[in-house]
């Protein structure tokens, strides 16, 4: 713990408030550990009822932050969706910037902060408003579908929004809609390739990347199998195609956690952030977590110390221009209007082994 946080302490009156909480993360976090943690904790909850905050907590924050301060957790566009429905008059996004823009988009009227700025996204950075702008009119009359991991500029730009749980069923929408058999599906590459094994839609990619799925590649999996034959490898769709290859399960994270939490299997090998497994452990008990993971760097500059700091300081507010806002919502509201699927979507692990063309911008 930081020196300025030295006043708190672990006191009998601390332990108990926390005790719940330790019961969820004493398989991740040592008792060393919690000892520092559980006093800033007490701290975070309590200014949250003081000022009337809730705090969006990504499936990859550590055990202490998603657990011991998150009031909603889950997948970014999830998050954004309750804290709109709350009577929160502030949210403390525990994520990365551009879910901070996405939930100041579905809650205009909500102050909106992120504990630290340079929480960003290598996936978020790679194009622009400006950029789609380009491929609009290098693309006449093809819609435009980008995936909800990007900046309000890009999605003030979009016709419809995708996660990577939806992005099949977007991409068949908006074609059928438009009267078309291609569709740009942007920013993510890998994504738009595994999505094209899926449908038969044809696919224009924007070669964007998420630095932690593009690391992983079927030789790492296949050393996996060797080493545990009776793991399940569950694989994310930001991942190459080459792992969806050879994974036993493919889909977003939330068909993941959905996986695990149901089936139970006895091992389980989760190829995407580290902090996915620790939190989802906490729901599945007797399940082995084996972890080759990659951390992100982004939403490990998320902390117990910075959302305090947020919380005490009203710092790092997120603006959206109104006019950008107001695009963006359309986009993301198209989305949304469509008919959810009733059971987290899977990826089809048959078609993702055929190889198909996509078109890279």
């Amino acid at each position: 713990m930081a020196d300025g946080f030295a006043e708190f302490t672990f006191t009998p009156a601390v332990e108990q408030a926390t005790l719940p909480l330790w019961e969820k993360v004493k398989h991740h976090v040592t008792p060393m550990e919690w000892r520092l943690q559980a006093p800033l904790i007490a701290e975070i909850n309590r200014l949250k009822r003081e000022k009337n905050a809730v705090i969006l907590a990504h499936n990859y924050m550590t055990p202490e932050i998603f657990h011991g301060v998150g009031d909603f957790v889950g997948d970014s566009l999830g998050l954004a969706k309750e804290a709109a429905k709350s009577d929160a008059a502030m949210i403390v996004q525990a994520g990365v910037h551009f879910m901070a823009e996405t939930s100041k988009i579905l809650s205009p009227e909500k102050r909106v902060l992120i504990p630290d700025l340079r929480a960003g996204c290598s996936l978020a950075s790679s194009i622009t408003g400006a950029d789609v702008r380009l491929i609009k009119q290098r693309y006449p009359g093809l819609p435009v579908v980008t995936y909800v991991n990007t900046t309000a500029d890009v999605k003030a730009e979009t016709d419809v929004c995708c996660t990577s749980a939806n992005a099949v069923q977007v991409v068949e929408h908006v074609a059928r809609e438009w009267g078309v058999d291609r569709v740009i599906l942007i920013p993510d590459e890998f994504l738009a390739r595994n999505v094209a094994r899926q449908t038969e839609i044809g696919i224009i990619a924007w070669q964007g990347r998420c630095e932690v799925h593009e690391r992983f590649n079927a030789a790492d999996i296949l050393e996996l199998k060797a080493a545990y034959p009776d793991a399940q490898i569950l694989a994310h769709p930001e991942c190459p195609t080459e792992v969806l290859e050879v994974a036993d399960f493919a889909g977003s994270t939330a068909a993941m956690s959905d996986f695990v939490t149901r089936r139970r299997p006895r091992q389980v090998v989760m190829i995407t952030e580290c902090s996915m497994a620790d939190n989802v452990a906490t729901d599945a008990p007797g399940v082995q977590f084996i972890r080759p993971c990659n951390l992100c760097p982004h939403m490990k500059r998320i902390s117990l110390e910075n959302i305090y700091e947020a919380l005490t300081l009203d710092r790092y507010e997120v603006t959206v221009d109104p006019a950008i806002a107001d695009r963006a919502r359309l986009s993301v509201q198209r989305m949304i209007d469509l008919p959810p699927p009733a059971t987290p979507a899977r990826y089809d692990l048959v078609k993702a082994r055929h190889h198909v063309d996509v078109e890279l911008i």
